[in-house]
């Protein structure tokens, strides 16, 4: 890749960002699922700040077992650190430990770059989350519990902790859903919380993140088989239920559910639907009600016309160029070809090539970063 390399710096000329680096990735046989996760992930300057912050500090710890986490530290930490602006990197170690770690990975077959995003984020919240408990068992330890979870500490009564720990993974991805049931008979609305780090939305022909976001957000009347057992009216009842934002996360993933199984075939088919994604989004459907603003830095890309075989690139904002990352091959592209990968509004399109996980990143922390 030399020679896109220098032809990227060419065309960045002065413009080429202070202190950035744009590497591709090598791909191991079918690693294009990863890489173009690991790409998007990078651009999310907040978590890769707070993933080199968190290799600096474990770095001086002397002999930590190596996990998916420090793997993933040590390529950030490789590409960031590289002396030449561009150029390609083997994730070979990070490669070997997501293989090591999960079977689902480690077949040649193509792979659900939404399934490996999914394992990743849980993976290294639950090394975090060990590494405090860990650390608030042996106090001698010359670590602080800070250095080692890069979290706040939670509160403690008696020793016991009392709320679940708030990693920077959580800090960054995990927003929290309200799930609203109203019985029809007594009026009493029951609502439970539960947290999320991305949303998978049901998508439409010809429609748009924000009606996909209003589809996920609708009410549903629960009735016949589906009746909701209220527990004021002590029976099952007639109810309406629905699912609001109600703390929106600072960098929203969505995934666009592309893949569906269609029962007459018995198999998963792939929907090539234009679904608009724009560049800025305001997330209007919060408890609050006040809008969210959001602007999107990344696009995992599915390329190909079914879910069995494919590839996948990444385009990513940063520094305000648009990059299209494919394995080792990185170049610039102007912001107007980011519409080219809404998908086709005909069933049957040479165009395959479609956005499948979207980043975005809510403008009121990237102006505090």
């Amino acid at each position: 890749m030399g020679a896109a390399g220098s032809k990227l710096e060419k065309a960045l000329g002065d413009q080429f960002p202070e202190g950035e680096r744009y590497f591709g990735l090598e791909n191991f046989g079918n690693t294009c699922y990863c890489n173009s996760v690991l790409q998007a992930l990078y651009f999310c300057v907040p978590f890769r700040e707070q993933l080199l912050d968190y290799y600096a500090n474990n770095k001086t710890t002397g002999d930590v077992e190596e996990n998916l986490l420090t793997c993933l530290a040590d390529l950030f930490s490789q590409i960031s650190s590289q002396k030449k602006k561009t150029g390609v990197i083997a994730p070979k170690r990070f490669v070997q430990r997501v293989k090591k770690q999960n079977e689902l990975f480690r077949s040649y077959m193509h792979q659900d770059a939404h399934e490996f995003l999914n394992f990743l984020l849980n993976e290294l919240v639950d090394i975090l989350e060990k590494e405090s408990n860990a650390a608030k068992i042996s106090p001698e330890t010359s670590s602080p519990p800070e250095k080692i979870a890069n979290g706040p500490r939670t509160a403690q009564s008696n020793g016991v902790q009392k709320e679940p720990l708030v990693t920077w993974v959580h800090k960054n991805f995990q927003g929290i859903l309200t799930n609203e049931t109203r019985c029809l008979r007594c009026e009493t609305v029951t609502a439970r919380d539960e947290t999320f780090l991305d949303l998978s939305l049901d998508i439409e022909q010809n429609s748009s993140i924000t009606s996909c976001l209003k589809n996920f957000s609708s009410t549903e009347t629960l009735n016949a088989e589906d009746k909701f057992f209220c527990d004021k009216c002590c029976s099952l009842q007639e109810a309406q239920k629905r699912m609001k934002i109600k703390k929106p996360p600072h960098i929203l993933v969505i995934h666009l559910k592309r893949f569906k199984y269609i029962e007459q075939l018995g198999r998963y088919k792939k929907l090539s639907y234009r679904v608009v994604f724009p560049l800025e989004l305001k997330l209007s459907n919060t408890v609050e009600d006040a809008d969210s603003e959001y602007s999107l830095f990344a696009v995992v890309v599915h390329v190909g016309s079914g879910p069995n075989h494919g590839h996948y690139v990444s385009l990513v904002k940063s520094h305000n160029h648009w990059l299209f990352f494919d394995d080792e091959n990185v170049e610039m592209i102007d912001e107007s070809a980011v519409q080219t990968f809404f998908g086709s509004s005909q069933e049957y399109s040479s165009n395959t090539d479609h956005g499948y996980i979207l980043f975005y990143e809510s403008l009121a922390t990237s102006s505090k970063s």
